[in-house]
């Protein structure tokens, strides 16, 4: 068994996913192992996944890193969500908070409780019920408390914004103190086993041949090794989310730094809006087809907080994802395995549980096939439910002032969405399947924020009077408004726990 162990891993690319693979696999597997990283400085990266969602934080603790000491390094601020703005129609607003919605009873979910009451007009919306939706709206901030076990507080959900940039400096720092070896320059071809093809080495410009028993292609859209060398092939999905661009530029800082997302849709896309400490990070994703570069550019140049930092960067992209992540000895991590847009911050946790599925599944030189394929069928599934979740958004809108809100409103949907879509129309109910990533609070805020309405609420709801309902609901919405009232603004955390020196 021990001369059958991999010994020497490549990863080919830096940026956030190279070095969060060199992190990982460096801290998780120390022994055995000789680790490098292949990348050069005349390559930039996308740069832009400044936006996560709260399982970056069990990857930090994987590898543990202190939060304060992490968000310094990285300018970062903490986030409860995402704020939606004129995505069901122009001038509505909702949020998509982490964490729950109301509490759970033993009978039924929280929100069939409260739907009765509001198809009655007996309530107020359901962002009363949600700890993480009033903190960020009043500009409040607190960790979970564990010790106060039956409070909201108690496992508060959060993620953070960071400088991606900075976050890959500070994995780097963190991978070499763990032995693995950088190795700057291009590489300019991929030599393949005759035998099996398999990838043998890479060639670097100044001629050096670099050889390893598997590689990790983290080197983004371009797919260097997936895609160049092993021709793996790629699912577009571009007819289900039709944006195709995005235009990024920083700005500086405004005051609003309450700890939430922002997402904007416009004529043809939305555009984020990301508070760090430092800067502000901003963006406009979307369709080619049904607007211009020039145009997009003009809107998002036109809808910043402050003076812009940097010229505007334009990104091209298809939505979808390789045919395999992983093809023979190579597995693809982050934007080299598929591309999700960035409007639910997805693309960190991709390149997470990629890689805590490749722990799992780790290989020796036999590199059985079922478990390739295993992988890979866990990586398809996973990237169909995030799919769908990102479907649902520009599917369910009622807006009617473009071509491009048409489209989606039209477009037929995948059948697994269609699903979820007839089951909530129906009774308001929500199945989440096979451990998918988002929770039925997660679906439930978008459906409802972007104007789904049930024809109806369950029916085992009706044990309990409306009374008694009406008094469960108050309560709820009570204890979380006392709850928020003794947080600190977002602002003040930062500044009493990680603030970052100045740049």
């Amino acid at each position: 068994m021990t001369e059958n162990r991999i010994k020497n891993v490549v990863i080919v690319g830096g940026g956030t996913a190279g070095w969060m693979a060199a992190a990982a696999l460096s801290e998780l597997l120390p022994v055995g192992y000789n680790y490098r990283l292949v990348e050069s400085d005349q390559i930039s990266t996308i740069g832009v996944g400044e936006a996560t969602i709260p399982s970056i934080r069990n990857f930090n603790m994987h590898l543990g890193i202190d939060e304060n000491e992490f968000l310094r390094a990285t300018q970062g601020t903490f986030k409860l969500g995402i704020e939606f703005v004129n995505w069901g129609k122009k001038g509505d607003k909702y949020f998509h908070g982490f964490g729950s919605v109301g509490r759970d009873q033993p009978t039924a979910n929280f929100f069939h409780y409260w739907l009765k009451l509001y198809q009655q007009g007996a309530v107020g919306g359901l962002e009363h019920y949600s700890i993480n939706t009033v903190a960020s709206q009043l500009g409040k901030f607190s960790v979970g408390r564990p010790d106060l076990p039956n409070s909201p507080l108690s496992d508060l959900s959060y993620a953070y914004h960071f400088d991606a940039g900075l976050y890959a400096k500070f994995l780097r720092t963190y991978s070499e103190k763990r032995g693995v070896k950088r190795t700057e320059g291009r590489i300019v071809d991929t030599l393949l086993r005759e035998a099996d093809g398999f990838i043998d080495a890479l060639v670097m410009e100044n001629g050096e041949k670099i050889q390893g028993d598997f590689f990790i292609d983290c080197s983004g859209m371009v797919g260097l090794l997936i895609e160049k060398a092993l021709h793996t092939g790629y699912e577009d999905w571009s007819h289900w989310l039709p944006c195709d661009h995005a235009i990024a530029v920083p700005c500086e800082s405004s005051k609003d730094m309450r700890a939430l997302t922002r997402s904007t849709a416009h004529t043809a896309g939305w555009q984020w809006r990301i508070p760090l400490q430092h800067r502000t990070g901003n963006g406009h994703v979307f369709s080619s087809q049904y607007m211009s570069v020039d145009e997009a550019q003009a809107i998002l140049m036109a809808n910043l907080d402050g003076k812009a930092l940097a010229e505007p960067r334009q990104i091209k992209f298809t939505t979808g994802k390789r045919n395999k992540a992983w093809n023979k000895n190579c597995v693809a991590v982050g934007l080299s395995g598929g591309f999700m847009e960035p409007l639910e911050s997805t693309s960190i946790h991709m390149v997470k549980t990629g890689l805590m599925r490749l722990l799992s599944f780790f290989p020796d030189r036999g590199f059985e096939q079922v478990d390739i394929d295993t992988y890979n069928r866990l990586c398809d599934k996973e990237y169909e439910q995030i799919r769908d979740f990102l479907i649902l958004h520009y599917k369910v809108n009622a807006r009617d002032d473009s071509a491009f809100w048409r489209y989606c409103q039209q477009m037929e949907v995948p059948e697994s969405l269609q699903r979820k879509l007839d089951l909530f129309a129906s009774h308001g109910r929500i199945l989440r399947e096979n451990e998918e990533l988002f929770p039925e609070d997660s679906w439930l805020q978008v459906m409802h924020g972007q104007g789904m309405r049930p024809r109806a609420y369950n029916p085992v709801v009706d044990q309990r009077s409306k009374d008694d309902i009406a008094g469960f609901l108050h309560n709820t919405q009570m204890v979380i408004r006392k709850c928020v009232d003794a947080m600190p603004v977002h602002a003040d955390y930062i500044k009493a726990n990680c603030m970052a020196r100045p740049v």
